[in-house]
Order: structure tokens, then C-alpha cells, then sequence
């Protein structure tokens, strides 16, 4: 039986659309907005002014926010189907489903108090900075887990990359957290970091889904 199914795979190929579609749209409308400066979830503040010293004017906020909220939910049922497979063992099938449940948790939290100045003040922002430290870490470590059934029920390939993937993102979030805290570390910008944590989930989605959904049943493919 294999590792990922097709309803799962169709799923995680769509959560991943539906984000970069909205977020390259609502980018588009956000007056200069960039990609190597700006937060993700910048484009879902509601607020026009400055934030952290980031200009924030995002008339598609509203899309965004709904974007990640979808997301989450997609990534969460996608999970849960993949994991009903006989090819996932009992442990490996409990932490993806757990890790995907936080990620999705975390993201929905990032959709729903966005990282504004209006949040700051009123303290609701705890629960943007802590939707995002939850989506990131349970999207890239769930990768990881999915990444180690691969590695037994096959594509060992895909295992690998979905290993790798998964160790960039956590990368990805620490150099973040050292770059964006350090007064004399500066190697990449925010926006930079911030998506390579993000985008390493992301690409999986498609990848695992795309690979998913090309490989005959009859032979060992992706989790679903």
C-alpha cells in the first residue's frame, strides 16, 4: 500500500497553491512590498502604517489571512488520510499526525491575530509569534517524520529530499531568530530567512503530492 494516497496528495497540492497564489497576489497589491524585507504575514495585516519599521498597507489582507487559515485545515486533513495507511507504522503515524495538527494549529493562530501594531498593543500579538514559531516547526518536523517513512516504504528519494527539506526549514527559522536578534550577525534578510522556514513546507506539499499522484498504486510512492 503506499505511503500517500491520491485524495491526500490532491489535497496538499492545493493548500500549497491556494498560499502562493494569495500571496503572490495580495504582494502584488501591496505597495512596495518585498520579498527579501517583508514578513509572509505582513500581507495580512489590516493596519496601514509602520510596523517594526516595516510599512505595512496590505488592501488583501483579508485573502491572505484566509489563505493561511485554509491552508492549516488542508495540511491537517491531508495528514490525517495519509496516515490511516497501512504503510505507516503506529509511532511514525502518531507524531505526523501531531506535528501536522500543530502546524496547522499555528497558522491558523498566524490568519487569525496578524502581526500587527494594533495586536502589539493590545498583547494579542503572543498568539501571531506563537502561530508562527507552531507552524513552522510542525510543518518542517512533520516533513521529517513523512521523510523517514520514505526512507522504509519508498521513494527512498523522496525520503531524502523530504528529510532535507525538512532540516532547511528548522535552519532556516534558528538563522531568523540569530539574524533578526544579533546586532552584529546580518547575513540575509529577515524576509529571506522567514521564507526559507516556510517555503521548505511548501515545496514538500508539492513534491510529495505531484510525486504522489504520478506513481502507479501498484508501486511504493509518496504518504498519503
Amino acid at each position: 500500500m503506499r505511503p500517500i494516497q491520491s485524495t491526500s496528495a490532491t489535497l496538499w497540492i492545493v493548500a500549497a497553491g491556494v498560499y502562493l497564489v494569495a500571496e503572490a497576489v495580495s504582494a502584488l497589491a501591496f505597495p512596495g512590498y518585498s520579498y527579501a524585507t517583508n514578513y509572509i504575514s505582513d500581507l495580512g495585516v489590516p493596519d496601514v502604517g509602520t510596523f517594526q519599521g516595516r510599512s505595512m498597507d496590505s488592501p488583501l489582507h483579508l485573502m491572505m489571512n484566509v489563505a493561511f487559515v485554509l491552508h492549516g485545515v488542508l495540511f491537517a486533513v491531508a495528514a490525517i488520510l495519509t496516515a490511516r495507511g497501512d504503510a505507516w507504522r503506529t509511532t511514525a503515524r502518531r507524531w505526523f499526525v501531531a506535528l501536522a495538527g500543530v502546524h496547522a494549529v499555528g497558522i491558523i493562530l498566524v490568519g487569525l491575530f496578524p502581526g500587527s501594531q494594533a495586536n502589539a498593543d493590545s498583547g494579542l500579538i503572543v498568539f501571531h509569534v506563537l502561530g508562527a514559531a507552531m507552524a513552522i516547526i510542525g510543518g518542517n518536523a512533520a516533513v521529517v517524520v513523512a521523510g523517514v517513512t520514505l526512507l522504509r516504504q519508498g521513494p527512498r528519494w523522496l525520503g531524502s529530499t523530504s528529510i532535507a527539506l525538512g532540516v532547511v526549514g528548522i535552519v532556516g527559522l534558528v538563522m531568523l531568530l540569530v539574524d533578526s536578534t544579533s546586532s552584529t550577525i546580518d547575513l540575509l534578510p529577515d524576509g529571506v530567512w522567514e521564507r526559507m522556514a516556510v517555503y521548505t513546507i511548501l515545496a514538500w506539499e508539492l513534491l510529495a503530492g505531484i510525486t504522489a499522484l504520478a506513481t502507479p498504486s501498484r508501486r511504493p510512492a509518496v504518504p498519503a
